[in-house]
């Protein structure tokens, strides 16, 4: 049976990630929301922690990355085994992921040895290429101006120059998170348009590498501690081993190797919204009770008064998302197919998340929306959740055509 209780194992470790959360992160959010692409020097030190936390699985990926690394005692993985319900990296990632973005978002996204890429990494490497590549910070480069939320529209070339070995990559990338400070980007790129979705595949580049130049950086709403960056990509030569996963085409396949990425990093998302939503919750509740403001459990909603009625409903969706989300985490962990569930959590943890944030603000008045308090900024950095990884139009589609039956031609 499965059980969504933390696991007592990644207790210590999850502590861990509130406490980095509460000393560094809250402490320095403010700072680096007003200094946009400042980096921020404070995460230098949590490099070496972050690696010890790694060890032990709480922190793998906590960059909404990799899912792939961490350990288990080998007393609790045998009863995992026996019992069918093994809690493995993907929720000890997820547990300490909603910690951090309990504490800030961009700066989880800035933090060091970590990054989207390394999801890509975990899902398609090989073994060779899991240790030429894992543990270190990389980027992914999927959306291009002219495909946003349509992955399959990806116009980036890769063509294979048989007399050197190397593939040559040209096309055009936005909305790169972490791009400018990454080791590694995570390409996202066609070996034939004519071929459509199957021809789609990743390929590791090097951030030195003289033909990935850097456009710009952006301007942003919210995670402005998180650089977010443009790339021309100008025939940038990769070796032929930086492909991830096979380089044949397989049309019957579709370009699921690739989509196995989301499979991923969709909960890690959702689990970042569940983060900012609780840290939104919790501060409202401090500032309501300040204001006198009581919240009853024991007695029906329409016997308190409106604001304490709303704060329970808002808890209440919080709490729904907050258990898909962890659905999610625990199917890949016991290698059930999770598309649907990553899908569904990423859609309600988005969406609850941005409406959670927004609510508070209201609630809280000329409190909640001065820079006096942080609930004006996490609902500025929480909207990005709804919108990366997939909008919430696009996971609904995903969720109908899984529902349903059908696929991309036949559901549009």
């Amino acid at each position: 049976m499965i059980n969504l209780e933390i696991p007592k194992k990644y207790e210590f470790l999850v502590g861990q990630a509130h406490q980095v959360a509460t000393e560094i992160f809250r402490s320095n959010s403010r700072k680096y929301d007003q200094a946009e692409h400042s980096y921020p020097k404070e995460l230098d030190m949590l490099a070496a922690v972050i690696e010890g936390m790694n060890e032990g699985g709480a922190l793998s990926g906590a960059g909404a990355g990799a899912v792939g690394g961490g350990s288990n005692g080998s007393s609790s993985k045998a009863k995992d085994d026996r019992d069918g319900n093994r809690n493995g990296s993907n929720m000890a990632s997820l547990l300490g992921l909603i910690e951090l973005c309990w504490g800030d978002v961009g700066l989880l996204l800035t933090m060091p040895k970590q990054g989207l890429g390394q999801a890509a990494i975990a899902a398609v490497a090989n073994e060779e290429q899991l240790k030429r590549f894992g543990g270190k910070w990389a980027a992914m480069a999927i959306t291009e101006p002219e495909a946003g939320s349509d992955s399959a529209a990806i116009r980036t070339t890769a063509t294979l120059d048989e007399s050197t070995g190397e593939y040559v990559l040209n096309g055009e990338k936005i909305f790169v998170t972490s791009g400018d400070r990454a080791e590694l980007i995570v390409v996202w790129a066609t070996l034939d348009r004519d071929q459509g979705r199957a021809a789609i595949k990743s390929f590791v580049v090097e951030r030195d590498n003289p033909g990935l130049k850097l456009d710009r950086l952006e301007h942003k709403l919210g995670i402005r501690a998180s650089d977010t960056a443009n790339f021309v990509l100008d025939d940038c030569r990769i070796p032929r081993e930086n492909l991830l996963g096979s380089p044949d085409i397989e049309p019957k396949r579709g370009f699921a190797g690739v989509m196995q990425t989301f499979d991923n990093t969709r909960p890690l998302v959702a689990g970042m919204a569940v983060g900012v939503a609780r840290a939104c919750l919790e501060r409202t509740r401090e500032l309501l009770s300040e204001a006198g403001v009581e919240i009853d459990y024991d007695a029906p909603p329409h016997a308190q008064s409106a604001a304490a009625s709303e704060f329970i409903a808002m808890e209440s969706d919080w709490e729904a998302a907050r258990l898909l989300t962890l659905q999610a985490a625990w199917m890949a962990d016991n290698k059930k197919p999770n598309s649907l569930q990553a899908s569904m959590a990423k859609a309600k943890a988005g969406r609850t998340g941005t409406d959670i944030a927004l609510r508070c603000v209201a609630l809280c008045g000329s409190i909640g929306y001065g820079e006096g308090e942080l609930l004006e900024k996490w609902a500025r950095d929480v909207k990005i959740l709804d919108l990366f990884e997939g909008t919430q139009q696009i996971q609904l589609l995903i969720i109908s055509r899984l529902l349903l039956g059908k696929t991309s031609a036949e559901l549009k």
